[in-house]
């Protein structure tokens, strides 16, 4: 898998498309590692970044002002359909050069944020419904370097938690997830 964005975005969306597709009615109201939200509310919160950040790899602004839309009909097969259109919006060629968005910031940046959003959330929602998840390794490298990074803003933000501890054998997903404010061993409750 090359570094390119768009070749990690599709490997983090085939993962987290899985674990969509895999969510049941029964598990939109089970809360999630992500305190605020309960699985209903994540996916659509998940569902509005990857329709958000194809704007974003076309240097258009977007706006995470609005509340996500409801859940509603096939909304597991029109998430599919909208990583497709991420995929592709940075693919394009240019998207992942220059800046983006209304802060500016480099659009290789931008198209981290969301493959760390793909993948974070993803497991958020795996965990959240009992399913598995393991991001790819040149995944990781990408994310936990730019969101270490990212990290300082990102918690003045409220985009991320504290750091958790973790143990010293902990592995490179377990640290990551601690740095953005996850417990690696959260299970449901």
């Amino acid at each position: 898998m090359s570094d390119k964005i768009s070749n990690m975005l599709e490997a983090a969306a085939d993962r987290t498309v899985t674990v969509v597709r895999g969510i049941t009615d029964e598990q939109l109201g089970a809360p999630t590692p992500c305190s605020e939200y309960d699985v209903r509310a994540l996916a659509a919160h998940l569902f509005q970044v990857v329709v958000n950040f194809q704007a974003l790899a076309a240097k258009k602004d977007a706006d995470f002002t609005v509340p996500p839309e409801p859940l509603e009909g096939a909304w597991r097969e029109r998430f599919a359909e909208e990583t497709v259109r991420l995929v592709e919006a940075w693919d394009a060629p240019g998207a992942d050069e220059g800046t983006t968005g209304a802060m500016g910031l480099p659009a290789r940046t931008v198209g981290a944020m969301v493959l760390g959003d793909l993948t974070l959330h993803g497991w958020d929602l795996a965990r959240a419904t009992g399913q598995p998840y393991e991001p790819a390794g040149v995944l990781l490298d990408v994310v936990g370097e730019e969101f270490r990074a990212l990290a300082p803003m990102g918690r003045e933000m409220g985009m991320f938690g504290e750091p958790v501890p973790v143990a010293e054998d902990a592995t490179p997903f377990e640290v990551l997830l601690a740095e953005t404010g996850r417990d690696p061993g959260w299970t449901r409750p």
